[in-house]
């Protein structure tokens, strides 16, 4: 089984409550996602689960009509 991994991307755009609800809505839709923290002051999500797709995350982020950044 693989190893839970924890990955952080910047989130750009997000400006309120509801678009970081929006963001963690959508993430933690998606397969192998175990658990989703936003910070809106930060601009940035934390995704933790197993075999996460990245591309998939950040598709996720931008289908919402926010940038996703670089993972950290």
């Amino acid at each position: 089984m693989a190893e839970e991994q924890c990955v952080v991307i910047p989130v750009g755009g997000m400006t309120c409550d509801h678009c970081a609800a929006s963001v963690t809505k959508a993430l933690s839709a998606q397969s192998g996602v175990s658990g989703v923290r936003v910070n809106l002051k930060k601009g940035e999500a934390a995704v933790t689960g197993r075999t996460l797709n990245i591309p998939a995350l950040k598709a996720a982020i931008e289908e919402l009509g926010f940038d996703a950044g670089e993972t950290a």
